[in-house]
C-alpha cells in the first residue's frame, strides 16, 4: 500500500485530471492565463495557415500549441482552452461571414469553437498515453470528420489538410486523401509539442529520443512529399482547351443589390462574346467547353424568354458546348445546366449538399422573428442526390458547385462516375462586399487540393474572383483577379488514371477516425478500472 503522503498526491492528481505522478519541465502545466494566452496563439497561428494569409508551415504549429495548453489541465480548465484557442481560430478564419450578417458569423464561428472545445477534451484524455503524439494526430482526423458531417450536413472550413495547396506537403493527398495529410501535420504538431514540454532533468535525454525521432521522421514524411510519384500521366493522354468566364457582378455593398439577374447574366454574356472575338482573330484558342459559374442566372432560362435568348445568343456565337450556373424553378434548384449550342439547355447537374442557412433555412419559423434570412431565401433549395458525368466528345465533365469542393465523397464521385475533368461553380460575390479574400481564396485552395487527390485538371468559374483553371499537380495555369470581368483559357490533360486515394475511397478517414475512438475508448475503459481500485484500496483502508 502506498505511503499516505504518495497516496494522497495520486488523489489530488487524479482529481485534477492529471496522470498520477507526471512530471516534466511544465510538471504542473501551465499556470490558467499562460495557457490561454498559448491557446489564442495557436488559434491566431492555424488561422494564419490558411488563405489570405497563407503561411502554411503554422498548420504544425497550431496544432502543437494546443497540446501545450492541454497539457496537465483538469478537464474544465481544458474546455475552456478550447474555447479560447476555437475562437482565435474560426473567428478570424470565417471573418468573410461577416458579409452575410454578423450573427451568422458569430452563429457559424461559435458552433465551431462550441464543437471543437468539446472535442478537445477527448484529446486531454488521449494525453494520458505513452505515445500521445500518435493519438493527437488521430484526434484531429476524427474532430474534422465530425465537423464536417454535423451539424446541418457539417461545414468543412478550417481542416488543417486544406492550408497546404502549393506546398511541399500536397502531394500525400494523392496516396491518401486530405484525412493522412491532416493526421501528419498533427503528428508533426504533438512531436513538436512533446520537445517543448520536456521531462524530468534525469529522464530528459532518454525520454526525447524517442519523441525527436518521431518528429524527424514526421517532419520528414510531411515536407518530403513532393518527391511522392503521384502525377500518374501516361503517354499520350488528350488535351482539351477549357475556358471559365467571369462575368462580375454589380459591386454593391448590399445583398439586394447584387441580385440583379439580367446585369449578372448579360454580363457572362458579353465576355463571352468576347471571347468568341478573340477566337475568331485567333488571339484564343477555340475551347472545347465553356463554364460558367454558379448562380451566373438567379432565373430559370427555360421559363425567361429574355434569359434564354440572351445565353442562346451567347453560346450560338462560341459554338461550344456551355455549363451555365442557373436556378431552376419547380422545384428551386441549384443547378449546372448544360447548353448546347443551336440546342439549347440539356442535362444538368444538380447541387446535392446546400448550404444552411443560405439555400435551405433551419428554424425558419423562428429566425423569421429577428432576423431577414428566410426573407432572402423564401423557399428552401431541393438537392440533387446523384454525381453527373457530362460527355462532351473526349471530355468527362464532372461537376461540383460552391462548398461542395469541401466534402470528399462529393468530389470523388464524380472521379469514380468516370470524369477526366472537373469543374467548381462558385458565387463568391455575397462574401466579398467588403473587399476580403478570404472565401475565394479558402475555396481555391481546396480546388488545388482536389486536383493532386485525384490527377485532375479541375477549371474554377467564379462570379466575381478569383476564376482560375488548376493543373492535376495544383499548380494554377491562369487565374483572375477578383471584381474583374475576365476569361481564361488553357489547354489541361484529360486524366483516366486513379491515385492511391481515390482507390482507397474513405478507407483513410475511417481507419483513422476508427483509432481515435478505440484508443479514447480504452484510456475511457481504464480511467474506470483506476476508479474502482482506488475505491478499492479507499475501502480496505477504512476497514483496517
Amino acid at each position: 500500500m502506498l505511503p499516505a503522503s504518495q497516496r494522497d498526491a495520486a488523489v489530488a492528481d487524479a482529481a485534477r485530471g492529471q496522470e498520477p505522478g507526471a512530471g516534466s519541465l511544465l510538471r504542473d502545466g501551465l499556470r490558467t492565463w499562460p495557457a490561454l494566452l498559448v491557446a489564442v496563439a495557436g488559434g491566431l497561428g492555424l488561422a494564419a495557415a490558411f488563405p489570405p494569409v497563407g503561411i502554411w508551415p503554422l498548420a504544425v504549429v497550431g496544432p502543437a500549441l494546443l497540446v501545450v495548453a492541454l497539457w496537465q489541465r483538469g478537464l474544465r480548465d481544458c474546455f475552456v482552452v478550447g474555447l479560447v484557442f476555437g475562437v482565435a481560430f474560426f473567428v478570424p478564419l470565417l471573418s468573410w461571414v461577416v458579409n452575410v450578417a454578423w450573427y451568422a458569423w458569430a452563429g457559424l464561428a461559435g458552433g465551431d469553437t462550441v464543437i471543437l472545445a468539446v472535442l478537445v477534451l477527448g484529446q486531454r484524455l488521449l494525453l494520458r498515453l505513452r505515445a500521445w503524439p500518435l493519438a493527437v494526430g488521430v484526434w484531429w482526423v476524427a474532430a474534422e470528420s465530425l465537423r464536417d458531417r454535423w451539424p446541418f450536413g457539417g461545414f468543412p472550413w478550417g481542416r488543417l489538410a486544406m492550408s497546404q495547396a502549393g506546398t511541399p506537403t500536397v502531394n500525400w493527398v494523392g496516396v491518401g486523401g486530405p484525412s493522412l495529410l491532416t493526421f501528419l501535420l498533427a503528428l508533426t504538431g504533438a512531436c513538436l509539442a512533446w520537445l517543448i514540454i520536456g521531462d524530468r532533468a534525469a529522464d530528459r535525454l532518454r525520454r526525447r529520443v524517442v519523441p525527436l525521432a518521431g518528429l524527424v521522421a514526421a517532419a520528414g514524411l510531411t515536407v518530403t512529399g513532393s518527391l511522392l510519384p503521384v502525377d500518374g500521366a501516361a503517354p499520350h493522354t488528350p488535351t482539351a482547351v477549357v475556358a471559365a468566364i467571369q462575368g462580375n457582378v454589380p459591386h454593391a455593398r448590399n445583398l439586394p443589390d447584387l441580385l440583379r439577374e439580367d446585369t449578372v447574366t448579360t454580363n457572362h454574356a458579353d465576355v463571352t462574346l468576347r471571347l468568341a472575338g478573340r477566337v475568331r482573330a485567333g488571339r484564343a484558342p477555340a475551347p472545347d467547353v465553356v463554364i460558367w459559374p454558379e448562380n451566373s442566372t438567379d432565373q430559370d432560362p427555360r421559363l425567361n424568354p429574355f434569359i434564354y435568348t440572351l445565353i442562346s445568343s451567347a453560346v450560338n456565337t462560341i459554338n461550344r458546348p456551355v455549363l451555365v450556373g442557373a436556378v431552376l424553378q419547380n422545384p428551386v434548384r441549384n443547378a449546372g445546366l448544360l447548353w448546347l449550342p443551336h440546342r439549347g439547355p440539356g442535362q444538368a447537374y444538380l447541387k446535392r449538399r446546400l448550404v444552411p442557412f443560405g439555400e435551405v433555412i433551419p428554424f425558419r419559423s423562428l429566425l423569421d422573428t429577428f432576423t431577414s434570412l428566410p426573407s432572402l431565401q423564401p423557399v428552401n433549395f431541393t438537392p440533387g442526390h446523384r454525381a453527373v458525368v457530362f460527355h462532351l466528345g473526349k471530355i468527362r465533365l464532372g461537376d461540383v458547385i460552391c462548398y461542395e469542393v469541401g466534402f470528399d465523397g462529393l468530389v470523388s464521385s464524380e472521379v469514380t462516375a468516370g470524369a477526366n475533368l472537373l469543374t467548381v461553380q462558385t458565387n463568391d460575390a455575397d462574401f466579398e462586399l467588403d473587399g476580403q479574400t478570404g472565401e475565394t481564396l479558402q475555396q481555391l485552395a481546396m480546388a488545388r487540393i482536389r486536383a493532386v487527390e485525384h490527377d485532375r485538371a479541375v477549371v474554377v468559374a467564379s462570379t466575381t474572383g478569383v476564376s482560375a483553371i488548376i493543373a492535376p499537380d495544383g499548380s494554377l495555369m491562369a487565374h483572375t483577379a477578383i471584381w474583374r470581368s475576365a476569361s481564361v483559357e488553357a489547354r489541361v490533360p484529360l486524366r483516366t488514371e486513379t491515385t492511391l486515394a481515390d482507390r482507397l475511397g474513405g478507407w483513410s478517414e475511417g481507419i483513422l477516425t476508427g483509432s481515435a475512438i478505440a484508443v479514447l475508448a480504452w484510456v475511457l475503459g481504464g480511467m474506470a478500472m483506476a476508479r474502482r481500485r482506488r475505491a478499492r484500496l479507499s475501502a480496505a483502508g477504512l476497514a483496517k
